[in-house]
């Protein structure tokens, strides 16, 4: 019989009941007090399953090795042998353990190194990228050093009419009266869908209306872009040499401006052909905005910049870098003021004359669309996502109103008066109404419209909304 640990004859042979193998009995105890189970089948097994087996002692003879000194001496000698050998093989092997675990650090310190130099030299390339404006063909281009940019201040013909605007809008701006004709909340609560035109371009997410209010200039993908007529329901013009997807949209008099996804900024003339290239942002364009004068145009760019444009002349007059991607921005109503709405959610407002910073706000996200009120000390703010509006008081820089619409807000428009703010979205168009007699807001009309713009009509007796579909609705009274 031999053990089935120590494959020995055993000295105390016991059985185990439970794989009936036969064990050395201290083998088997050690074994059982640590795992507790039958080490041939692993199934638990205790002291008491263990059998005592009778045998006659057995007297194990003696090796022929270790009969003799001298064959004890070999023996030792082939022992020791044995253990310096293994002794070497353990050192050649740290070594080499060693050697493989020093190149693997190496290995991971230059690839550190490298990785920091990349990122290092990607914010490099980043930043002078956003420094770069990319000037095409056309006027502006063709001026030479009349394209000195980067936060220079405006001609003193211009700073002159900046300052003339004010003070002309601000004098009457608070004794100004509603116009008389204007359309009054019962109208407005009246409003409902009373044309809809098919639909023009299905990527449009902008539009803008002429102060006639019945041309609509709008595009969608690359190379699209019309001016509709509400009053004919017809394509009046449509606009050539778009260089890429409409990103925003105004009229400058009778002229189409439109910003593009490349980052272009065009003037087109009334049948559609292009009559002035601005200038160009080094990515994609965001907004534009036309200064009250009507002699300065402003766009905006996810490459971190504003810039300035003479109207009289076609020519770039200043570009102003923030430290965010500018999603959106607009003139104040006196014209003084630039506000901008970065993607890191600050709301900066610059002085139109130098291009300084004159105050700062933390909208709390990244801002989609902003719009000053005509009332000139208010300041409508939308961030992205969020189905609430800010009204920020600009003489106290704080909030003083969050209206819910209830939908995400992709477009908004403050009425002449200053009366009747009109948000659009993809749940919804609304309009909010600030009563001066009670100093409280009121929510005037809500239709489930997904919208994508927004635009008040003429005396404000309709609204015209671009769908999600990329069709134009207006709404008015039914009467």
């Amino acid at each position: 019989m031999l053990c089935a640990i120590s494959g020995e004859a055993p000295q105390v042979p016991v059985a185990s009941r439970k794989s009936g193998n036969v064990f050395e009995k201290r083998l088997i105890e050690a074994y059982i007090a640590e795992h507790g189970s039958d080490p041939v089948n692993g199934e638990e097994l205790s002291t008491d399953d263990l059998v005592e087996l009778k045998t006659a002692r057995i007297v194990r003879p003696r090796p022929p090795t270790l009969t003799s000194i001298p064959a004890l001496l070999s023996t030792f000698q082939n022992e020791w042998d044995a253990v310096a050998l293994e002794t070497f093989q353990l050192k050649q092997q740290l070594a080499q353990t060693r050697q493989e675990l020093s190149t693997a650090l190496y290995q991971n310190d230059a690839a550190t190194r490298v990785i920091a130099r990349l990122q290092r030299e990607r914010d490099e390339a980043r930043d002078a990228l956003s420094k770069i404006t990319i000037s095409a063909g056309g006027p502006a281009a063709a001026n030479g050093d009349a394209m000195q940019v980067d936060n220079q201040g405006l001609p003193e013909a211009l700073v002159a009419r900046v300052q003339a605007t004010q003070q002309k809008l601000s004098s009457t701006r608070r004794k100004r009266p509603v116009p008389e004709g204007w359309a009054s909340a019962e109208t407005i609560q009246s409003f409902d869908s009373v044309q809809t035109t098919d639909p023009l371009y299905p990527q449009s997410r902008t539009m803008a209306l002429d102060e006639t209010r019945d041309l609509v200039l709008s595009g969608g993908a690359p190379g699209s872009a019309a001016v509709y007529s509400i009053s004919m329901q017809a394509e009046a013009s449509r606009l050539s040499g778009v260089s890429g997807s409409v990103t925003a949209a105004l009229w400058f008099g009778s002229q189409p401006v439109l910003a593009t996804s490349t980052g272009d900024v065009d003037v087109f003339e009334q049948d559609g052909t292009r009559a002035a290239h601005l200038g160009s942002h080094a990515g994609a364009a965001t907004s534009l905005a036309l200064h009250p004068s009507g002699d300065i145009l402003a766009s905006t760019g996810v490459d971190k910049s504003f810039i300035l444009y003479d109207l009289s002349s076609m020519t770039l007059l200043t570009q102003v870098f923030t430290s965010s991607e500018i999603t959106c921005g607009k003139f104040h109503p006196d014209g003084h003021l630039f506000a901008a709405g970065l993607k890191s959610g600050k709301i900066q407002l610059f002085q139109t004359e130098n291009s300084e910073t004159v105050a700062e706000f933390d909208a709390g996200g990244p801002l989609h669309a902003i719009s000053f009120s005509e009332n000139g000390t208010w300041l409508a703010a939308a961030v992205q996502g969020e189905t609430s509006v800010s009204i920020w008081d600009l003489r106290k820089q704080e909030v003083i109103k969050v209206l819910d619409v209830g939908s995400a807000i992709e477009g908004m428009d403050w009425d002449y008066t200053g009366q009747f703010l009109a948000v659009a979205g993809p749940g919804c168009v609304a309009v909010e109404q600030y009563s001066k007699a009670s100093k409280s807001w009121s929510e005037l009309v809500r239709k489930a419209i997904p919208a994508r713009a927004v635009q008040w009509g003429p005396n404000g007796y309709s609204l015209v909304a671009l769908t999600a579909e990329g069709a134009l609705m207006t709404l008015g009274a039914a009467a």
